[in-house]
């Protein structure tokens, strides 16, 4: 990196977060809102029309990040379109990772922290598109026991339920430990295990950091790295599962 760009790069990278988040906030305000409350007033299967929403709204976060990053690539693994009635689990680098998969997944779910279920908007918009309380404190038990009822005809649509069995945002690279919910659900509604590896999105946007890490050069990518049939998922057990996926896992980072 030249003496130039190490100079101006703090206010690039101070500009370029600030038009993103920008986005997250005006852009909700005023150019999908509307959309929301239409979907809501009016949408058939409201969960499904705002999942559908999510997912423009992160794909055009996406976009947003070409236009502002020039020296970033992302890649996709190209079959991300054909999954469908699966659990994905996925390594955690950053809080890109789960923008990343809603973009790809028009047909979704995920686990969210419970305290954001409380906030005034948010909440409002994750529940009702289906998504999942990460615990049932505060009065979330009956939502996480109606969306445990909900997942037969979830997955009957072809819904794909993506977690990050770290349960954390990993500062090292390093795999922490798994936790048993994604497999628990798996096993319970006998639905494949597809296994996704994540890179380069730390570098951009790292734990413990505010701003975006601009003007470099950076690769992103999400790829499969293996599945796991519905057949194995209901012969294994719990554990054996959970340290299937982890190798499956392993091995793919390891080939990045």
């Amino acid at each position: 990196m030249s003496r130039f760009v190490r100079f101006f790069k703090p206010m690039v990278d101070a500009g370029v977060t600030l038009v993103l988040w920008g986005y997250f906030i005006f852009g909700f305000l005023f150019l999908f809102s509307p959309v929301y409350l239409w979907a809501w007033c009016f949408a058939l299967d409201r969960s499904r029309a705002f999942q559908r929403l999510n997912h423009l709204f992160f794909r055009s976060f996406v976009r947003l990040l070409h236009f502002f990053v020039p020296g970033l690539k992302i890649r996709l693994d190209k079959s991300l379109s054909d999954l469908g009635r699966c659990v994905v689990v996925a390594n955690h680098r950053s809080y890109l990772d789960p923008v990343l998969l809603t973009a790809a997944f028009e047909k979704h779910s995920t686990i969210v922290k419970s305290a954001f279920f409380r906030t005034p908007v948010f909440g409002r918009v994750i529940r009702t598109a289906g998504y999942i309380p990460s615990d049932a404190a505060n009065g979330l038990s009956d939502l996480l026991i109606s969306r445990m009822q909900q997942f037969p005809a979830f997955f009957q649509k072809g819904g794909v339920l993506f977690i990050f069995p770290e349960g954390t945002r990993s500062r090292t690279g390093l795999l922490g430990d798994f936790n048993p919910g994604a497999f628990k659900i798996a096993r319970r509604f006998e639905v494949p295990v597809e296994v996704l590896c994540v890179t380069g999105t730390d570098r951009l946007f790292a734990p413990g950091r505010f701003l975006f890490h601009t003007c470099i050069e950076n690769l992103i990518t999400i790829r499969r790295a293996g599945a796991i049939p519905a057949d194995q998922v209901r012969q294994l057990s719990l554990k054996e599962l959970m340290q299937k996926s982890r190798e499956i896992m392993e091995a793919g980072l390891s080939d990045s």
